[in-house]
């Protein structure tokens, strides 16, 4: 489906992404549309694709995962086979939150939570066993300074 925003859209949309459990009353309110016309906006957002799916952010202290990670990984080997081991092997591990093909001298970054730095090591451990990497090296997260899932609409 090939849909244009309109203003209302992208109003809509930026409530949804800083609170998805709004109700459409609310959400039409603060819009200026009517509870239905608001319910069929969002309906029309989530068939087009806009709307990927609605979560609920948790705290990651409170879950005892206060520590983020960065891996730095380099490979000596590009081909298909490698990265869908590689791609399995970040889905699989749920303490890897993203894992990214980059440009320049980085061929991979991947983001993990974990408890502590023993925790990484587990992790780690666990990643080399299931894949061949020339490099990897690790940064630790000391002052989280921004985090947020909000794209600027």
């Amino acid at each position: 489906m090939n849909m244009q925003l309109d203003p209302i859209d992208r109003r809509i949309l930026r409530l949804l992404q800083r609170d998805a459990s709004v109700s459409h009353d609310d959400l039409g309110a603060q819009v200026g549309l009517s509870r239905n016309a608001c319910w069929r906006r969002v309906r029309a957002l989530e068939q087009a694709g806009f709307i990927k799916k609605r979560v609920v952010l948790i705290d990651p202290d409170q879950v005892g995962l206060g520590l983020t990670v960065f891996l730095m990984i380099r490979t000596d080997r590009h081909g298909p086979d490698w990265l869908d081991q590689f791609a399995k092997a970040t889905r699989d591990i749920p303490e890897i939150l993203g894992a990214y093909r980059m440009t320049g001298d980085l061929d991979y970054l991947v983001r993990v939570r974990v408890a502590d730095v023993a925790a990484y090591d587990t992790l780690y451990q666990k990643l080399i066993r299931r894949v061949e990497m020339a490099d990897c090296s690790a940064s630790f997260v000391m002052e989280e300074l921004k985090e947020t899932t909000e794209l600027p609409l």
